[in-house]
This record gives structure tokens, C-alpha cells and sequence, in this order.
């Protein structure tokens, strides 16, 4: 797997840290998504049916039942993003627990969009009190992450919604730990059981000092 070129500039940016590295994916693991994605849809004249792990032939044009196509969701998501201010929130627990590791581990927000979405992320997550690192990538999140740690071989837990992302870390970090978070836990019905080498959290509440022990704090 390949860098994403932007992602390594932006990489390129961050102060010198050696602290335990925690590397967050956003979307329904720091913000809310799934909750909120809905309500955006049904206000644009679309409605979302979860009947599998996905959006493409999940969102329905109201008026006419019709399942949208690839290049619409692509649209209406970038739409969602650029009003994200107006629908996401913060998952539940995530504020308190990041607080509590960020005196003592360098957390880094990792999220898998657009990079011309980056300045309204930037802007939203400091809006609520979120001034972490962000990185966009639009390429795999492996080789991100095994850049960020770099040759200092320092405890690091990456924690994601994504099976498939925590799947790229591990094939690019083997020694990382991994943790399946989902805000909403009502999709892990569509999902395979992940890896026994990844640990399956709840919620935040559940995470935090799982995460703190696995970092050495």
C-alpha cells in the first residue's frame, strides 16, 4: 500500500513527539455520523436504509424510491461535510476520555475524506473544544499511520469503525493495538466479527482505560 502524498505533507508538519501515540479515526468513533447522517438525508429528500455496512444502494430518493448511484453519495457526503457543523456532535464519552490521555500521549485525529473538506473539519472539531492534529487522507490509513510513528518504536493504539482501516493498520504496524469503536453500535449487526486481535469496545466509557493501559500510562 502507497502513501497519500498530502497525508505525508501534512505529517511532515506535526512538532516532534515521543510520547505513546494515539491515532483516531473521526467519523463515528470522535464525531457522531451514523446518528446524525439521516436527518441531513431526509432534509435533502432522501431517506437511509441500514439493511447492510454501507451507503451506496442504502439511500433512496423520497419522491420516487429510486437508489441513488456511487457518484451521488459521493456528492450528497460532501455536501454533509461542508454543513458538518450543523449535525455532528461528539460521540458520547469521547471528550472527557481524550482529555484525560491527552496530558500524557500525543493523540492524532486521522480521517479518511476529501482533502478539501480538511479547513471545515479543522474548524469544526475546534469549535468543540477538539484542537487535536487532524490529517485527511484519501488513500489507505496503514501507511499513514506507520509514517506517523516513524523508526521510535513507542506504544501506539489506533481506533477505528472501520474493519477494513484497522485491517490496514495492522498489515503496515504489526505491533500496533487496535480497537473497534462505533457510536452506534446498531450497525455491528452487518459486520463480521473482527479479528481476535482486535479488541471490540462499546463505547468510550468502555475504551479509555483499555486504550490508557495498552499506551503504558
Amino acid at each position: 500500500m502507497s502513501d497519500d502524498p498530502e497525508t505525508a505533507r501534512q505529517i511532515e508538519e506535526l512538532a516532534a513527539d515521543d510520547r505513546p501515540l494515539l491515532v483516531l479515526d473521526v467519523d463515528d468513533v470522535v464525531l457522531e455520523f451514523i446518528r446524525p447522517f439521516p436527518n441531513f438525508l431526509k432534509a435533502r429528500g432522501f431517506g437511509l436504509t441500514l439493511a447492510s455496512f454501507r451507503l451506496t444502494g442504502n439511500i433512496a430518493e423520497t419522491a420516487s424510491g429510486r437508489l441513488i448511484e456511487q457518484p451521488e453519495v459521493t456528492a450528497l457526503l460532501g455536501d454533509f461535510f461542508d454543513a458538518q457543523a450543523d449535525w455532528q456532535t461528539i460521540a458520547d464519552g469521547a471528550a472527557d476520555a481524550l482529555a484525560a490521555l491527552g496530558d500524557r500521549a500525543e493523540i492524532i485525529l486521522l480521517t479518511a475524506m476529501p482533502h478539501k473538506h480538511r479547513a471545515v473539519r479543522r474548524a469544526h472539531l475546534d469549535a468543540l473544544g477538539l484542537g487535536y492534529p487532524l490529517l485527511t487522507t484519501e488513500m489507505a490509513k496503514g501507511p499513514a499511520v506507520a509514517r506517523l510513528r516513524g523508526k521510535t518504536g513507542r506504544p501506539l493504539v489506533f481506533v477505528d469503525d472501520q474493519p477494513h482501516n484497522l485491517a490496514s493498520v495492522r498489515e503496515s504496524v504489526a505491533d500496533a493495538d487496535l480497537f473497534h469503536l462505533m457510536a452506534d453500535n446498531s450497525l455491528r449487526a452487518f459486520l463480521p466479527p473482527v479479528p481476535d486481535d482486535i479488541v471490540v469496545v462499546q463505547d468510550w466509557h468502555e475504551a479509555a482505560p483499555l486504550i490508557a493501559r495498552s499506551l503504558g500510562l
